[in-house]
């Protein structure tokens, strides 16, 4: 499984966030605070819905670990933010693109990255925002499901 390397331009998104960790995982919660009220955002460029994960320093494999959780949709401009929602500028870079077929529940793509191919790779983390984008192939548990997964690398020197 290559990932296809990309250089992302910056994006605007609008969403919401909860920190979390892995081992107290609240992404349901998230997603089920979020979807009902995403149509609220008025100035979406796609339909795609982006998950995102912001760790304070760098990627850390402790399942205790607390990171910041964004359930989001790209826009164009911040003019329009809904109640009780945030704003989020996902800086631009270089991204490795996985694509995941399953459910999102089946995480051997991540191990497959992190513990495979990222050691065997020209690439290190970045210590930028990991996201998920979920589009028209996204069904949530479903085993017919497809996302991508972006992970932000830097070239080995």
């Amino acid at each position: 499984m290559e990932p296809r390397i990309e250089i992302l331009p910056a994006k605007k998104l609008i969403g919401k966030s909860l920190k979390m960790s892995l081992t107290k995982n609240k992404t349901f919660d998230l997603w089920k605070s979020f979807m009902p009220r995403r149509k609220e955002i008025t100035n979406n460029i796609t339909t795609d819905l982006i998950s995102m994960q912001v760790y304070s320093h760098s990627f850390d494999f402790d399942p205790n670990t607390e990171f910041e959780k964004w359930a989001t949709v790209e826009v164009s401009d911040f003019k329009n933010i809904p109640d009780g929602m945030s704003t989020f500028l996902l800086k631009g870079g270089l991204y490795a693109v996985f694509l995941h077929k399953g459910s999102s529940t089946d995480f051997s793509t991540f191990q497959y990255i992190f513990t495979t191919w990222l050691p065997n790779s020209d690439y290190h983390l970045d210590d930028r925002p990991h996201f998920e984008v979920l589009g028209e192939k996204y069904k949530n548990n479903d085993p017919d499901s497809e996302e991508e997964i972006w992970i932000p690398v830097k070239p080995m020197q």
